[in-house]
Order: structure tokens, then sequence, then C-alpha cells
């Protein structure tokens, strides 16, 4: 069995997840507070980010996107029409550019803000960075949902899945950074029924059931979180 050095509300790990999941292979997951840089971390990954999985021969695969290349390489092109990837290069040019809006550019202004704000600096310490949550990042990265929710309607209103007929990777990175939001009660569903609709065909596969029973402690999901017809 694999293992994935991960944390339960970070968007790119969850990506990860998914996606093992959706090969149906299980990881080890061992939850990691990167801002503790301990030694044995740092000697995976100086860069002490988050996901690396250990592949075979406890080599570090470090970062989201290239374990997800790394997945498809090794059991993605094996797996045809469950394949994540598209076969043609325009079709995983796309699935690459979506991948990368929802864990690059959603992450950079909305999910890596509220999840330091709300979730990490109450159990930091101060030398780390913790302490009180900033209101005017949490303002700043909530004006920023509505741009990303509508987006995600607009493709969610176009395309049966995100980058087209099928579940791909794309899906996959929207549904993790979504579900980080959903958890903390941060979006409003009635306003975005399309993106509604395909985020509940996301949430209702098998890959996602692990992650319907994140919990972070002293801090509950929005009721809604885990229920399939929300």
């Amino acid at each position: 069995m694999l293992t994935l050095f991960h944390h339960p509300m970070f968007a790119s790990c969850r990506f990860v997840r998914l996606a093992f999941g959706e090969y149906g292979e299980e990881l080890a997951l061992i939850e990691e507070k990167p801002w503790t840089r301990r030694k044995e971390f740092l000697a995976l990954n100086p860069a002490g980010t988050l996901p690396i999985l250990l592949a075979e021969g406890d080599v570090p695969i470090v970062g989201a996107m290239v374990i997800g290349e790394y997945l498809d390489e090794t059991r993605g092109v094996l797996k045809r029409d469950k394949r994540l990837f598209a076969e043609d290069p325009m079709g995983r040019a796309e699935i690459r550019r979506l991948t990368d809006w929802y864990l690059n550019k959603a992450d950079s202004e909305v999910t890596r803000h509220l999840v330091r704000e709300r979730v990490l600096k109450p159990v930091m310490p101060e030398t780390a960075g913790g302490g009180s949550p900033d209101s005017a990042a949490i303002r700043a990265a909530r004006a920023n949902i509505r741009q990303h929710m509508k987006y995600t309607n607009w493709l969610a209103g176009t395309r049966h899945w995100l980058a087209g007929s099928k579940v791909t990777y794309a899906d996959l990175a929207a549904a993790a950074a979504l579900s980080v939001l959903d958890y903390l009660g941060e979006i409003d569903w009635r306003e975005h029924a399309a993106a509604r609709e395909w985020y509940a065909r996301v949430k209702s596969r098998p890959s996602f059931r692990p992650l319907l029973s994140d919990r972070v402690r002293g801090l509950s999901p929005v009721s809604h979180y885990a229920d399939l017809d929300f």
C-alpha cells in the first residue's frame, strides 16, 4: 500500500485521495501539520508542502498534479474508459487547465486563505503564525467565491462533466476544492443549480465517501456536508 502525507482540509490532498479512490486503490494516510516542519517530513520534501506520496520503493513524489501524472502513467493508461485523463492531447490540455484552475487559482484566491484563517490558525502556535483569524483575509476570500462558483456553474451547465463527457481530474480537482468550502459552510448552493447537481453526482461516487467522514477537531462541518441529497 502506498502512503500519502496529507492534511484533511487541503484541497490538493483531497484531490489525490479522490484520484486513487477512483482507481480503487487504498492509501495509507499520515496527517501532517506542515507548520511544525518535522525533520523527517522535510527530508521527504525540503519545501515543506503537501501532498507527498511515498510511491514504490518509498520514493517521495511531491505535489498534487505531479502525483496525478504519476498515477495516470502507472495506473490510468490501463483503465481505458475509467482513465481520468483524455486520450487526445487537446482533451488532456483542457483537463490540466481546469485542474490548475481549482488547485492553484481557486486555492490562491479563496480556499487557502479560509483554511488558514478558520482551520489552521486556531491550532497553530503563535511562533508558527497562529492566533486570531484575520477578518480582512476572510472577507477578501469570501468576495472571490462568487467568481469561482459562477464559472463552475457555467461549466456544469454546458458540459456533462466539467471537462467533457466523462469524469476526469478536472472534476476531482473542483470537487476537492469545493468540498473544503462546503465543509466550512461557505457556499450558497441555491444560487448555483447546475453546480449543485454536478457536485451531488461527484459526492455520490464511492471515491468521495472517505472525504465525507473527515472531521476537524473543534470545527464541525455544515449540517448538509455528508448529505447526498442536499
